[in-house]
């Protein structure tokens, strides 16, 4: 854990809002913390960390069934802004999300309990949380209707061209596991659909790899 040694405001759009005295309290409160791949960093029925900004990594969020299978929500990617390990701060959230970093990621904290403290003093904090969190429920919802409207091959489609846009290439770093994570689907159903586009020309497979061959084909 280390004391904060970046510029807040260019973290936290809220920052302008605050008094001085109450941007110095945040400040003081403030920390940057490192976690590793797959470590879990928050449950909706732990513990409360507070709200996280990406500084390098990315994090994902996501929910597990029952059945332990697991659906990616979306990801925060370095610059934005994670609500939901704040989530005690939001009566309305009443279900489960777990939060993982996808490789070693530095995030910036401001705690809960500092936060709430100055949510009761400027509503324009409690406003920006909320506004955050309606913004990324756009998200899940989307993530909802490709769940359940959209055909598995479909599905998958969207996910190789959403990795094409974030590793801005056309050679994919993934694993059928992850790609099954964020569709919320199974590894040998990811396998099964990979293999039928591979017969199509979409894509080439290879370990730990996938190419895209026909993004034309792919957004069909």
């Amino acid at each position: 854990m280390e004391n904060i040694n970046t510029n807040l405001s260019s973290l936290f759009s809220f920052w302008k809002d605050l008094s001085p005295s109450q941007a110095s309290y945040l400040e003081k409160s403030a920390r940057t913390e490192v976690f590793s791949s797959g470590k879990l960093i928050h449950r909706s029925s732990g513990d409360c960390q507070g709200v996280m900004a990406v500084l390098s990594g990315m994090l994902r969020v996501y929910c597990v069934s029952e059945e332990g299978r697991e659906v990616t929500l979306y990801r925060v990617e370095k610059g934005d802004v994670c609500i939901l390990s704040a989530s005690c701060l939001m009566d309305s959230i009443v279900f489960d999300v777990v939060i993982e970093p996808v490789g070693e990621t530095k995030v910036c904290i401001l705690p809960s309990a500092s936060l709430h403290k100055i949510e009761e003093e400027n509503p324009l904090v409690s406003l920006y949380i909320y506004k955050n969190a309606t913004e990324k429920f756009s998200e899940v919802l989307w993530t909802i209707q490709q769940l359940l409207f959209m055909k598995i091959d479909q599905r998958l489609s969207a996910a190789l061209y959403d990795e094409m846009l974030r590793q801005k290439s056309t050679v994919l770093t993934i694993t059928h596991e992850d790609l099954a994570k964020q569709i919320g689907s199974v590894r040998e159903v990811v396998t099964k659909t990979l293999k039928y586009l591979a017969e199509e020309g979409i894509v080439s497979l290879g370990r730990g790899k996938i190419e895209v061959l026909d993004k034309g084909k792919l957004l069909k």
